[in-house]
């Protein structure tokens, strides 16, 4: 809902920026000697104006992004974005107020600056897109450790003798240590991993602690095993 609102607010001040432009750019005089609408003066403001709206849609962009580590990496769009404004407001008003500038010159200049910003604003979104798909990926193959990794820190919460807790800790110090990217090759050992802490968690709540501390170095052997896996495959 925020966010929403500072599109709509966003919108408006674009809007009011848009409308300024337009009336300085209509009433201000040209010169005495020239006519003012020239083709140069009609390639300079077609051009800015779609600057502008180059700009909202590049805004628009990040800010429809749900997500803050989404938004943070649409970022560099909002900046190219004012950059590409800034530049062809700058040439765009030169072509404007030169007149007698021939309107070929005027649509060079302005269509290079346009071209340029509309390169660098598709590979800012490019890279942007490429950023979020590898961070999708890295916290789906971290996901078991991370979760593996919670589970220890319940057991060892819910161990009651001192055996026990050190047998979950033994436990909980391995899964914590262990490379945190998973693979498919890994589905197998994994899998067992979890079973043995399913395992563990029953012993643990029925407080057996001799089941605790086998079933603890059985599941540290498997973490083992896994961690020795994950350097053969990198």
């Amino acid at each position: 809902m925020k966010m929403k609102k500072n599109i709509k607010f966003y919108i408006i001040a674009w809007a009011i920026l848009l409308a300024l432009f337009n009336l300085i750019a209509f009433i201000s005089p040209g010169w005495a000697a020239f006519e003012k609408y020239s083709g140069s003066f009609w390639t300079g403001y077609i051009f800015i104006t779609l600057a502008f709206v180059g700009q909202l849609v590049c805004s628009l962009f990040a800010f429809k992004e749900d997500k803050k580590e989404k938004f943070f990496l649409s970022l560099p769009l909002i900046t190219l974005s004012y950059t590409g404004l800034i530049l062809t407001l700058v040439f765009g008003t030169l072509c404007m107020l030169v007149s007698f500038l021939p309107y070929w010159v005027a649509v060079i200049i302005c269509a290079v600056i346009l071209a340029v910003y509309a390169i660098a604003v598709l590979k800012a979104k490019a890279a942007a897109e490429i950023s979020s798909a590898t961070g999708e990926k890295v916290k789906a193959k971290t996901f078991f450790i991370r979760s593996l990794t919670v589970d220890c820190e319940n057991l060892l919460a819910k161990a009651k003798s001192e055996q026990a807790k050190a047998a979950c800790n033994k436990v909980y110090e391995a899964v914590r240590y262990s490379d945190p990217m998973s693979s498919d090759e890994l589905s197998s050992v994994e899998e067992k991993i979890s079973a043995k802490i399913g395992e563990l968690s029953t012993a643990v709540i029925a407080c057996d602690d001799e089941k605790i501390t086998a079933l603890a170095d059985e599941t540290v052997l498997l973490v083992k095993e896994r961690n020795s896996k994950c350097k053969v495959l990198k």
